[in-house]
């Protein structure tokens, strides 16, 4: 890996910095030493109280809007891009949607680095959907992308952009393919990640409900790790584009549900519901190019980090 100097803070615009996986991100940002400028939707409110210290600036706007993005640049060394209008099980229902809101939104921002001469951006994309139905287990970079959503198809088509701008204008993209992430910040009302989702209902004594028969095998990532892929992916100077970033470990639904019950100290009940379409049998990542270029690997073990956010969701329910 080849990284900046030690200590050199990065004035960072984090585009969709408020939520769950951008707040993870700045918090480590600011933590180690770099100046935020947090770009969210209006009526957004910060998700926590900022101390003094910390180089955070908090902007309301809009991603397509030239003006807006414009504003939000100047000054910035680097962009993280974190903003979906979409998710995976609801891109199929509105593709020009997905497209107009994303890929376009995505567009203003590049041109908009170009004209404000920010160069460099890490971008997330999405290890669980853009190669679609595995040709081989642990899926590594070089898998053929063929996307059975929206969701995926913008996601790599934004991949395909951001190539493009590297080699008109110099933009350095660092692509960051991050599998299932889990945390006590995720959105339950979203209905995406089924580890928050069956810790919240374990916590609430609800019956877990799956889709299919509970062999869809995933692989999760706590969101502390994913942020740190993040702040290394900042650092990183080398040639690479595109990494996953997962635990490498492939884990059933059924499973999750075990690991969950072991953690609130239980058996759960489950509710076995018709298998989805959309839904892949089995997607594990292969994460040994960002162990080699970015010097990152998961701290986290699936029981550790699922016990870490059962303590973190109790102690913000008492």
């Amino acid at each position: 890996m080849v990284r900046l100097p030690s200590k050199v803070p990065v004035k960072c615009a984090v585009f969709g910095g408020g939520g769950f996986i951008g707040s993870a991100i700045c918090d480590l940002l600011l933590q180690e030493g770099h100046s935020v400028r947090i770009f969210e939707r209006p009526k957004v409110r910060p998700y926590r109280t900022f101390a003094a210290h910390e180089k955070v600036e908090w902007m309301e706007g809009d991603m397509l809007s030239e003006a807006d993005l414009k504003k939000s640049l100047q000054g910035m060394d680097a962009v993280l891009h974190l903003v979906s209008t979409t998710l995976p099980k609801n891109s199929n229902d509105d593709p020009i949607y997905d497209v107009e809101s994303n890929l376009v939104g995505s567009l203003r921002l590049l041109e908009a680095m170009v004209t404000q001469k920010v160069g460099k951006i890490i971008f997330i994309s999405s290890g669980g959907t853009v190669y679609g139905p595995p040709e081989y287990l642990p899926v590594d970079e070089k898998h053929p992308t063929n996307p059975t959503v929206s969701y995926g198809v913008t996601k790599l088509a934004i991949e395909k952009y951001l190539r493009l701008y590297r080699d008109l204008h110099g933009i350095r993209p660092v692509m960051l393919r991050v599998s299932n992430p889990f945390g006590a910040m995720q959105r339950v009302e979203s209905a995406q990640g089924a580890v928050t989702a069956f810790i919240h209902k374990a916590l609430r004594n609800e019956k877990i409900e799956i889709w299919g028969d509970g062999s869809v095998t995933r692989d999760y990532l706590h969101v502390g790790d994913v942020a740190q892929a993040f702040v290394n992916a900042l650092e990183y100077q080398g040639d690479e584009m595109i990494f996953n970033v997962s635990s490498g470990r492939g884990t059933t639904l059924n499973e999750l549900v075990d690991i969950i019950g072991k953690g609130v100290g239980r058996k759960l009940d489950k509710i076995y519901l018709p298998g989805r379409a959309f839904d892949i049998p089995s997607n594990i990542l292969c994460n040994n190019l960002a162990a080699k270029e970015l010097q990152w690997a998961p701290e986290l073990s699936l029981e550790r980090g699922i016990t870490l956010t059962i303590q973190e969701l109790q102690g913000n329910r008492s």
